[in-house]
């Protein structure tokens, strides 16, 4: 019990010694397109400071009825889109699924990082999103999306699951308009042609 005791005051005291003598730690962050990795200030500052600011969402060439889905969770520009009347319909359904990592405690334990806030785990929480556009039995439009949003926990600070989903969810939104934007000429003239013929 004595030697535990020595030695974990022992660690703690090269754990200090370093964070006094401006050891820095590093973060590994995941890479991928789909993929992001939020720094320790997910609602202000942070990796998500330095994102650059989103485009304003497109107008969509026409107006539509949201068959399913909820009004509240659409993107932007679907959103813009909504009318009670016509024949252009909106699908839209989100699916999210969520994820953990733990480092061993038999590692994290007696690691001198772990007490200057070197990270204990992950959360990530992953966004699928779908959105079909219809004009009675034609399909105007189908768009898919999928975003993967993680963030680090240390000894001192644990993300929620909720904070990950709110960023998820705009950042599949997001993909959605993208998609929309570069295919918007195309959906004009789906949406003028005549029933039963596709341009």
């Amino acid at each position: 019990m004595a030697f535990l005791l020595q030695l974990t005051t022992a660690l703690l005291a090269a754990a200090f010694a370093a964070a006094i003598g401006g050891c820095s730690v590093g973060v590994a962050t995941p890479n991928g397109a789909s993929s992001a990795h939020l720094g320790p200030d997910l609602a202000g500052g942070g990796a998500a400071e330095t994102a650059p600011a989103a485009t304003p969402p497109m107008a969509l060439p026409f107006k539509g009825r949201l068959i399913d889905g909820d009004p509240a969770d659409l993107p932007p520009a679907v959103a813009g889109a909504l009318s009670n009347s016509g024949p252009i319909g909106f699908n839209y359904r989100e699916e999210l699924t969520h994820d953990h990592y733990t480092v061993p405690l038999a590692l994290s334990a007696f690691d001198p990082l772990t007490y200057v806030g070197y990270p204990l785990g992950n959360y990530g929480v992953t966004a699928f999103a779908s959105l079909a556009i219809t004009d009675g039995a034609r399909v105007l439009g189908d768009y898919t999306a999928k975003v993967r949003v993680s963030r680090d926990y240390t000894l001192y600070y644990q993300p929620t699951y909720l904070e990950l989903e709110r960023a998820a969810r705009a950042q599949v939104r997001e993909k959605i308009d993208e998609q929309l934007n570069r295919d918007a000429s195309r959906l004009a003239q789906a949406a003028q042609a005549p029933a039963g013929q596709t341009p």
